[in-house]
């Protein structure tokens, strides 16, 4: 599945990010192969975050057999597991077959071919299909995109082991990657694209097939699922200004899907800053700016089956 491009979410972007994210791929409409380069250049740049998620992660769960990465996209995550847990089997699972090829191309050039394995099919049904239970289920940014979020966490606690663990990447706070006052248009540009892309994310979950609203406390609906020892923790992907090339062009993706997707539901004023901010011939443009900065705050959500 594919993060989401990220809502990063926008779809993904934050998925926002998000969508843009290390997202999941189930909701239609998305070509995420088309987008697999994308979600790899955005994976690999939140690298660091993922990183001290899963130390935080491999404190808890230690020497796993198997870990799942449900709605993997193009398994940079999944590779990371591998490189933690190096003695654990690793199954990228996504709808998407062709971010699936990705994702078992890169654990070969790492050198875990041989204990990497992909699952394509639809989530959470096609985990029916693991051959055997999993002591770390990991998902991230992938579980907003199915409809149903609470059954779709029950069949993912169905996966685990006894004592099995289960990680879900949702949440956190919208990534901010310019200043409040950018010096041109009105101030406050991206409190309001966040606004636009709260009601597009809302949007988005009624259109899901089986939409079930649930209040979006994950530690809840973690124990609702059967599962306790909830934790939670936030983690930062912190890119001062300037910004390195990576996080500018980033931002350019996001401001770019912001404006071809949102732009409709901005007034003329912020549609002419967006132009501006996207226009490389303009130094006002975020290709140019000296304050282009990336900060993103992602919270994980852990808890484990009873044994």
């Amino acid at each position: 599945m594919a993060h989401h491009d990220h809502h990063h979410h926008e779809p993904r972007n934050d998925d926002r990010h998000g969508h843009h994210h290390g997202h999941g791929t189930t909701d239609t409409g998305t070509d995420w192969a088309e987008m697999a380069s994308l979600l790899e250049s955005e994976a690999e740049l939140f690298t660091p975050l993922y990183e001290r998620a899963l130390g935080w992660l491999a404190k808890e769960v230690t020497e796993p057999g198997l870990v799942v990465d449900a709605g993997s996209g193009p398994g940079v995550i999944s590779c990371l597991f591998a490189e933690v847990f190096e003695g654990a089997r690793i199954v990228a699972a996504d709808s998407s077959a062709p971010l699936l090829d990705r994702a078992a191309e890169r654990a070969a050039r790492y050198g875990f071919g041989d204990r990497f394995g992909t699952l394509a099919g639809e989530l959470p049904g096609v985990l029916d299909e693991l051959e055997y239970p999993a002591d770390l289920l990991w998902a991230s940014r992938s579980v907003h995109h199915l409809g149903d979020q609470r059954a779709a966490l029950a069949a993912y606690v169905a996966r685990l082991a006894p004592g099995g663990t289960l990680g879900v990447m949702e949440g956190g706070l919208p990534t901010r990657y310019l200043p409040r006052d950018i010096g041109i248009g009105r101030p406050g540009l991206q409190a309001r694209i966040d606004a636009v892309e709260a009601d597009w994310f809302t949007r988005m979950r009624t259109e899901l097939p089986g939409s079930v609203a649930h209040t979006e406390d994950w530690p809840a609906l973690l124990t609702a699922a059967g599962l306790h020892h909830n934790r939670s923790r936030t983690f930062l992907l912190d890119l001062p200004a300037p910004a390195p090339d990576r996080a500018r062009a980033h931002v350019v993706e996001i401001l770019t899907r912001t404006r071809d997707r949102l732009a409709g539901e901005l007034d003329a004023d912020d549609r002419a800053t967006l132009d501006r901010l996207l226009d490389p011939a303009d130094e006002a443009s975020v290709h140019h700016r000296p304050d282009v900065f990336y900060l993103a705050a992602h919270t994980v959500h852990t808890a484990v089956r009873p044994v």
